[in-house]
């Protein structure tokens, strides 16, 4: 009895892998394609190459020219009260960024859409580092800093790493990652920007050197 039992089950199971191989045949891009979403979900990497995707498109292009209308651009910071520190534990001097367009990103390593724009960051800074008016300030708000540092390290990103070294001015980040945000000589805001974006655009240049071309 026993016997028959086995040989029951042993062909329901052959039975069933020789549907479900016939149905891969016929649904191969069904499979595949699940197995891409299922990838996408639990892999950071995946995530960020699906977004930077769609960020190349030009649909999350984020520009200065078209803040000045939706931003409130008259909110003037006040750098006094920003303090950040480089990796070194050294504090940044920011009132001394008076006078100079300033690129503020803050990022986690944790998050998909920071991942996905930090290649178009990390192409602006290599666009604009020797230039003695444009400042660059990647902030990383990783729990642990260690994590903000290896990414950057494995990923070969060379943008300042810098960590708060007190309380953020609400008027320039209220939670959301990334944010992004452009300050002219003036010290005005130009751009805040909530999400994945492409600052890699030669339109998006533009507009930065528009900035720099302004009198203080």
């Amino acid at each position: 009895m026993i016997k028959i039992l086995t040989l029951y089950w042993q062909g329901i199971k052959r039975k069933n892998m020789e549907n479900m191989k016939t149905w891969s045949r016929k649904n191969g891009s069904t499979v595949v394609l699940t197995l891409l979403f299922i990838i996408i979900l639990v892999n950071k990497d995946a995530k960020a190459w699906l977004m930077r995707q769609v960020a190349s498109t030009g649909i999350l292009n984020s520009s200065i020219s078209e803040s000045k209308e939706t931003q409130n651009v008259s909110a003037k910071v006040s750098y006094a009260g920003f303090m950040l520190k480089n990796e070194e534990g050294k504090i940044i001097d920011t009132p001394a960024l008076q006078n100079k367009v300033v690129f503020i990103n803050f990022w986690a390593s944790w998050c998909p859409p920071c991942r996905a724009e930090f290649p178009s960051v990390q192409k602006l800074y290599d666009q604009y580092k020797n230039n003695p008016d444009m400042v660059f300030l990647t902030v990383n708000l990783d729990d642990n800093v260690n994590l903000g540092k290896s990414y950057l390290k494995e990923k070969g990103f060379t943008v300042p790493f810098l960590t708060p070294a007190g309380n953020i001015p609400d008027v320039l980040y209220s939670g959301s990652l990334p944010t992004t945000v452009v300050l002219d000589r003036k010290g005005e805001i130009r751009l805040h920007h909530k999400g994945l974006a492409d600052y890699s655009k030669d339109s998006f240049y533009k507009q930065i050197d528009e900035l720099l071309n302004q009198k203080p």
